[in-house]
C-alpha cells in the first residue's frame, strides 16, 4: 500500500446540464465569461461591463412595477389573420409559435400598476414575441390603456422593444402608428404624463410613432433606437455611419432622447418623473417669492388646487 491514498468524492458534481449548457456565457459587451446566474441576480446585466442584456415583458413589469400590483388589462383582444398572410408560414403558425415560444398572446401587456405607491398605467413590449413588431392587437391595446389613463387620470408608462411595424398585417399595422398617436394627443390635451423608455432594440414604425411621443423619453444605455438599422441606412446613402451611430448615446447627444438610465435606476427615474411632472406646477409655486405667489393667487382664482397651496405655504410664513 502506498504511502497516500485518494478515495472517489462522495458528491457527485455534474459539469454540464443535460443540454450541454454549462451556464457560462460568453458576454457580448466585454467577452468575458459571466454566470447565468450572476445575470438573473444582476438584473440581466453583465456584472463587469454592465452590459444590458434583453428583459421579457414579465421581467420587466416585475422591475418596474410595486410587487403584486400590476393588474393586466384588455387581454381579451387577440390578434387574427385578416389577410390569411402566407410566406415560408403561415401567418397564424407564426402566432402559435410565439404563443408556445413566450407564454404570452400578443408582443405587449397592457394593465395598471403602482410604481413606489403611485398609480400608473403601464404597457410593456416583448421583443420575443415576433421581434416585438406592432400589429393591430398591439396598437389597440395601447390605445385602450391610455384611454382608460384618461378616464382614471393616470400617468402613462411605455416601454419598447420592437422590430417596427408587422409585416404580416401590411396596411393594418401602419395604421397602428396614426392610431396610437392619436390617443397620445389626447393624453397630452388632458395634461397626464407619457413617459417612453426604449430598450434594445426600438425600431421602425413604433420609433415612428409612440416611441418617440413621451413628455419624458428615456432609454437604457447601448440600445439600437432608429427608424432602419444601421447596415440598411448605409446601403441606401451610400455612406459609412459614424461611430456608435443609432445607439441611445449618440441619441443623447443629438437630443432625441433626454436621458441614458441603467437598469438599477429605472423605477426610481420613473417616480421622480411622474412627480415632476404631475406635481411640478405646485413645487415651483412653493419656491417664488412671496409678492410672486400673491399675484398668482389674485389672477388665478379658478386654480383652487393652487389656490389652496399658496394659501398654505402663506400661513406658514
Amino acid at each position: 500500500m502506498g504511502l497516500f491514498s485518494r478515495s472517489k468524492p462522495k458528491i457527485k458534481v455534474e459539469d454540464k446540464k443535460k443540454d450541454n449548457f454549462s451556464g457560462w456565457i460568453k458576454c457580448s459587451g466585454c467577452s468575458e465569461m459571466i454566470h447565468a446566474n450572476e445575470l438573473t441576480d444582476n438584473l440581466n446585466c453583465c456584472p463587469k461591463c454592465d452590459h444590458h442584456y434583453r428583459l421579457t415583458s414579465t421581467q420587466r413589469i416585475d422591475l418596474i412595477a410595486d410587487k403584486d400590483s400590476y393588474k393586466e388589462m384588455f387581454k381579451n383582444i387577440k390578434p387574427v389573420d385578416p389577410l390569411e398572410f402566407q410566406d415560408t408560414k403561415s401567418y397564424a403558425d407564426r402566432l402559435k409559435e410565439a404563443e408556445e415560444k413566450t407564454s404570452n398572446d400578443e408582443a405587449i401587456s397592457v394593465g395598471v400598476c403602482k410604481i413606489f405607491e403611485q398609480d400608473a398605467a403601464l404597457a410593456v413590449m416583448d421583443f420575443n414575441f415576433m421581434g416585438g413588431s406592432m400589429g393591430s392587437v398591439v396598437g389597440e391595446r395601447i390605445v385602450l390603456i391610455v384611454e382608460h389613463a384618461i378616464e382614471e387620470n393616470l400617468p402613462v408608462i411605455i416601454v419598447s422593444a420592437s422590430g417596427g411595424a408587422r409585416m404580416q398585417e401590411s396596411i393594418f399595422s401602419l395604421m397602428q402608428m396614426a392610431k396610437t398617436s392619436a390617443a397620445l394627443s389626447k393624453l397630452d390635451e388632458k395634461g397626464l404624463p407619457f413617459i417612453s423608455i426604449l430598450t434594445n432594440p426600438t425600431t421602425g414604425g413604433v420609433t415612428a410613432s409612440f416611441a418617440s411621443l413621451g413628455d419624458i423619453i428615456l432609454a437604457e444605455p447601448e440600445a439600437l433606437i432608429g427608424f432602419t438599422g444601421p447596415r440598411v441606412v448605409e446601403q441606401t446613402i451610400k455612406q459609412k455611419l459614424p461611430p456608435g451611430a443609432q445607439k441611445s448615446e449618440f441619441l443623447l447627444e443629438k437630443g432625441m432622447i433626454d436621458l441614458i438610465v441603467k437598469r438599477k435606476d429605472l423605477k426610481k427615474q420613473i417616480k421622480f418623473f411622474i412627480e415632476f411632472l404631475t406635481n411640478n406646477r405646485i413645487k415651483v409655486i412653493e419656491k417664488l417669492p412671496q409678492k410672486l405667489k400673491n399675484l398668482l393667487k389674485m389672477s388665478e382664482p379658478e386654480k383652487k388646487a393652487d389656490r389652496l397651496a399658496i394659501v398654505e405655504i402663506n400661513d406658514e410664513n
